[in-house]
């Protein structure tokens, strides 16, 4: 095994092992460092510790234009794999098997930004009518859809809630409920009557039922059938089954209802920075973006209502 070889698997692993990193992440990052490796061998390279920032620099130029050996790829897809080799370079760093950084001054190619698709709110209303309250299962996944759209969380905010999260403010109304997102960064979001109502439902006829399954106490909030914490992955599956009976085509995720909070409280009249608390992002640059689709809805609702709005 070459030395490349050997410090690419190194960084593989530390992706799934240390970082966490998704399946779906570690794959597309080994694809982007299998083209990365072979160009390098083509320049005669095998070692981590010989790339010159020439090289680096002209691997990300081919992936960008498609030239030679490198098929073009879109946009998306070169930014990824810029930062896959600059995190290759860092890590080889970091662990001491390269005593220089070739890849520091290449820089990802900047990419439009895309507006995050929000439901409308007859959409979200359909979504949240799905759950069979008559069921333990039911009861979960109506608490799931109305912590999601009603507080913005994100979905590993929300499966890692414990039952002594959400007790308090059920027996008071001006409570918040506290979230950690990333970075552990905390914030206190506020929840409405229809998540409360849902919270009191599950907690008095739902989990009680599921966990008599479990074989040992978890205090988690929402459970499987098992009895276990529910994870991200049966979160998402419970959202796409709902989204289906609901009725809605296009293809709805967790960040969809964020991303639906988010706009429908502008839509509402919430200040810009009055939303950036309550998703949790650190600069208000971020949350700006929902602006522009409340102005791409008042456009429509412009072309389609005003008798001047067209010539």
């Amino acid at each position: 095994m070459t030395d490349l070889a050997r410090v690419i698997g190194a960084y593989l692993d530390h992706l799934t092992v240390e970082r966490g990193a998704s399946p779906n992440t570690v794959a597309a990052y080994r694809r982007d460092l299998a083209k990365y490796s072979a160009f390098l061998r083509d320049h005669g390279v095998d070692s981590i510790g010989s790339v010159s920032p020439a090289l680096v620099a002209d691997f990300a130029a081919r992936l960008r234009t498609g030239a030679d050996e490198v098929a073009p790829l879109a946009p998306a897809s070169v930014a990824r794999a810029v930062v896959a080799v600059r995190s290759l370079h860092t890590f080889a760093l970091d662990d001491g098997a390269s005593q220089h950084n070739p890849a520091a001054e290449v820089t990802p190619m900047a990419q439009g930004r895309r507006l995050p698709k929000a439901l409308g709110i007859a959409q979200v209303q359909r979504l949240l009518d799905t759950p069979d309250l008559s069921t333990p299962s039911g009861l979960r996944d109506a608490v799931l859809l109305e912590l999601l759209y009603g507080t913005g969380a994100r979905i590993s905010e929300v499966t890692d809630l414990d039952v002594d999260d959400v007790t308090p403010l059920l027996g008071d109304p001006s409570l918040g409920l506290r979230l950690f997102g990333k970075g552990r960064k905390e914030r206190i979001v506020p929840v409405g009557s229809y998540a409360r109502r849902a919270l009191e439902a599950w907690l008095v006829r739902g989990r009680p039922a599921m966990v008599e399954r479990a074989a040992r106490h978890t205090p988690a909030l929402l459970v499987n059938s098992r009895g276990d914490r529910l994870s991200r992955q049966s979160s998402w599956a419970v959202l796409r089954s709902s989204a289906r009976q609901a009725g809605i085509e296009v293809e709805v995720s967790p960040h969809t209802l964020r991303h639906s909070f988010a706009t429908h409280l502008l839509d509402g009249g919430a200040d810009v920075r009055v939303v950036q608390e309550l998703l949790g992002h650190a600069s208000v640059t971020t949350t700006q973006i929902y602006t522009l689709v409340t102005i791409e809805h008042l456009r429509e609702v412009f072309l389609s209502s005003h008798p001047r709005a067209h010539h």
